[in-house]
């Protein structure tokens, strides 16, 4: 039996990561109604899921305002509207998947915790990497017991150079005044990630960061509004959105790529539509001359209940974009994960290291190294067994990651003073 589904958001998540799994597994998820300010992202979904022009909303709010359309509805829309959304998803009666986070407002998460008591509705949010092979196997090895006690867990967020310019300088996330700051929007994958492995309560936060070199003040000599406007500096600056966007081996138009980042810039990406995207967009101008706020690098630091600690580093300065590392440190032994290697290294006290390799335990390591589908198709298995897999985030899990977000964000604007959760 599959599962009716609304998608109220048509960005990078809603149309391009989450709607593809009903053309994946039509046994198991359907669309059935949609919505999107953009008009061209709508018309796009609903011919390829042949959802009725009636089923077709231009905003979520639209969208939910009618009949209960579908069985679940997928929030993709900005930050700062997911609870609104959500509270009137509840109303209706559907079930809901949530990309986070889940708000920039502490009280606005409690007020959705009490809401989904109150309707008796699932709400998982999108916390992707739990789903990965990569830190599946891992929870098992520290499930296990064969590092013994979890003491210390030292983890790195590769975020990429070119993804910070794309997404926290240029993009939709790069001004906390109407998104959320970064340790929130992004970092609370991590943060949600080490607490779920090591099963551990947070207790106190301290953190540091700021931007170091996204801002006028660093701006190169000669450097122009946009990069294609005759900037002086262009030839030698790896932020160049021609060379981000076009000519780059991994996430250009010209060799090949036609998926993120180009397609975030245009709905049907072909050199000319990347060409003026860039001309006339917000993804071709200077990385110097933008309106963003966030952190480019920051440092968190979390003392858990039982006096283990983790120390959590995220950094827009590193050429392995979107990767983690981390070393997970126990009683007897400890673990060293390299996403951008796919391999854990396991260090038992006294005996040689082994090395496992996550390519040979799984076929698909698309969407966040694989986790995408996984999370939406555990989402959509519980919905129709009625039981909670083992690794799906619940709502409470969710928020305690929050709760070390706002006080990393509280800290670091406090120059890194201690704050209790």
């Amino acid at each position: 039996m599959k599962t009716t589904v609304a998608i109220a958001g048509l960005g990078s998540r809603g149309r391009i990561t989450y709607a593809p799994f009903a053309s994946l597994h039509p046994d198991k998820m359907e669309i059935t109604a949609a919505a999107d300010i953009d008009p061209g992202a709508l018309r796009e979904t609903a011919k390829t899921y042949h959802i009725p022009e009636e089923r077709c909303f231009t905003s979520a709010e639209e969208l939910l305002a009618q009949p209960k359309m579908a069985d679940a509805v997928f929030i993709c829309t900005q930050d700062r509207d997911h609870v609104s959304q959500a509270l009137t998803a509840l109303e209706r009666g559907y079930h809901i998947l949530m990309e986070k986070p889940i708000s920039p407002d502490p009280s606005e998460c409690r007020r959705l915790l009490e809401a989904s008591k109150k309707y008796d509705r699932k709400i998982v949010v999108c916390h992707v990497l739990r789903y990965t092979p990569f830190f599946s196997r891992m929870k098992e090895l520290i499930a296990s017991g064969i590092i013994g006690d979890v003491v210390t867990i030292q983890a790195i967020e590769n975020v990429g150079y070119w993804h910070q310019a794309h997404s926290f300088v240029r993009g939709n996330w790069r001004n906390s005044e109407t998104t959320s700051p970064m340790c929130l929007q992004k970092t609370c994958h991590d943060f949600d990630l080490y607490l779920w492995l090591a099963d551990k309560t947070p207790l106190r936060v301290s953190s540091m960061g700021n931007t170091w070199l996204f801002k006028e003040s660093c701006a190169p000599e000669g450097s122009a509004l946009r990069c294609l406007d005759g900037c002086a500096a262009k030839d030698s600056c790896p932020f160049d959105a021609e060379k981000i966007y076009v000519t780059n081996e991994k996430t250009g138009i010209a060799c090949g790529h036609t998926e993120w980042p180009v397609d975030v810039l245009a709905l049907h990406p072909t050199p000319e539509t990347i060409y003026d995207a860039i001309k006339t967009g917000p993804y071709g101008r200077c990385v110097y001359h933008c309106d963003n706020n966030v952190v480019d690098h920051q440092v968190t630091n979390i003392e858990n209940t039982d006096g283990s600690t983790i120390n959590f580093t995220m950094s827009g300065f590193t050429s392995d974009g979107a990767s983690r590392y981390c070393k997970i440190m126990g009683t007897k032994g400890d673990l060293t994960g390299d996403m951008y290697k796919n391999t854990i290294e396991v260090g038992l006290f006294g005996k040689p290291r082994q090395i496992i390799d996550i390519s040979q335990l799984a076929e698909d390591f698309s969407g966040h190294a694989g986790g995408d589908n996984r999370m939406v198709e555990e989402f959509l298995d519980m919905l129709q067994t009625g039981k909670e897999p083992e690794g799906i985030t619940s709502l409470e899990q969710s928020i305690n990651s929050h709760l070390v977000a706002f006080a990393a964000e509280e800290s670091r604007l406090s120059d890194g003073k201690v704050i209790e959760i």
